[in-house]
């Protein structure tokens, strides 16, 4: 896949919420994740596909209920995709909140090496 068409899947499942898939679709085995800075739930930075799929996993049990998610249109230039993603969602006891982060992923070879977010 080009990295356009892999922007276009990306950002159709993550509207329809199947984070799942787009991990399992467009990932490269080796695949890592960087979040804006650890926490008591999450690593800072997840590496490998099996791992970043737990993590989505774990996040998905800590959501109560989800509302709706929003994705911009996608910015490419050279190997890279970017996108802000926006989710109403209410995580187990705490209030529903829209949380909003800059998606940003690099592709090799047809595949997504790594996704980084910053909020």
């Amino acid at each position: 896949m080009t990295v356009e068409q892999i922007a276009s899947r990306l950002t159709a499942l993550c509207r329809e919420e199947k984070f799942d898939i787009a991990q399992k679709e467009l990932y490269a085995d080796d695949a890592i994740s960087i979040e804006p800075y650890a926490t008591p739930d999450f690593e800072k930075e997840t590496k490998g596909l099996s791992a970043l799929r737990e993590k989505d996993k774990k996040f998905s049990s800590m959501v109560e209920a989800r509302y709706g998610t929003t994705v911009s249109t996608p910015l490419i230039t050279g190997n890279v995709i970017a996108f802000v993603l926006t989710m109403d969602i209410k995580m187990i006891g705490k209030d529903r909140m829209k949380m909003s982060e800059l998606c940003v992923y690099h592709v090799k070879d047809g595949k997504i090496i790594s996704e980084q977010f910053f909020m």
